[in-house]
C-alpha cells in the first residue's frame, strides 16, 4: 500500500484510476516514476504536480540506463471492484519490471504513481502525483521488479 497519498489526490485516487481504466479521456494513463529523495514526507505530500515534486531540493528522477517511466493504460488496469465484505476499495496493477537497469545513476528510494490526463501532449506540470511508495533498490545491471503490495498499490477504507 501507499506510504503516503499526496494532498492533491486525497479522495481522488480511485476516481483517476477509473478514468484511465475507462479511457476518459482517451490518452489518460497512470505514470510510474522512480525517484531518489531525502526530502521529508511533509514536503513531498504538499506538491501538486510531478514537476513540483522533481523541483524539490533533494528529489530527483532516476537516470540509470534502461530506466524509463512506466505508462499504465486501460489494458494494464482491472475494473474497479469495491470490496463490500471488508468495506474498502483496493486498487492494483501487475508487477512492473525494468530490464538490465544500469548502476550509473545511483539508488532509488521511492516509486511515485501519477495521473496524466494526456500522455500525447502533457508535461510534468500537468501530471498529478497520487501515491508514493518506499522502494529502496540499488540498480546493478540486473532486472528490477516492483510489487508495490500484494494487496494493491492503494486502499480506501
Amino acid at each position: 500500500m501507499a506510504n503516503l497519498v499526496f494532498n492533491i489526490a486525497k479522495g481522488r485516487v480511485a476516481e483517476l484510476y477509473n478514468r484511465v481504466d475507462t479511457n476518459d479521456p482517451t490518452n489518460a494513463a497512470l505514470i510510474v516514476v522512480a525517484i531518489a529523495t531525502t526530502d521529508t514526507d511533509a514536503d513531498i505530500k504538499d506538491v501538486d504536480t510531478l514537476n513540483a515534486l522533481l523541483a524539490l531540493s533533494s528529489t530527483a528522477e532516476a537516470t540509470n540506463s534502461n530506466y524509463g517511466r512506466k505508462a499504465l493504460t486501460d489494458s494494464d488496469l482491472s475494473a474497479i471492484s469495491p470490496d463490500d465484505t471488508n468495506d474498502r476499495m483496493d486498487l492494483d496493477f501487475d508487477d512492473l519490471t525494468w530490464s538490465s537497469v544500469g548502476a550509473t545513476g545511483g539508488a532509488w528510494t521511492d516509486l511515485v504513481i501519477c495521473y496524466d490526463s494526456d500522455t500525447t501532449g502533457g508535461t510534468d506540470a500537468n501530471i498529478i502525483p497520487l501515491t508514493l511508495h518506499d522502494f529502496s533498490v540499488t540498480p546493478n545491471g540486473g532486472d528490477i521488479t516492483a510489487q508495490l503490495s500484494a494487496d494493491g498499490f492503494y486502499r480506501a477504507s
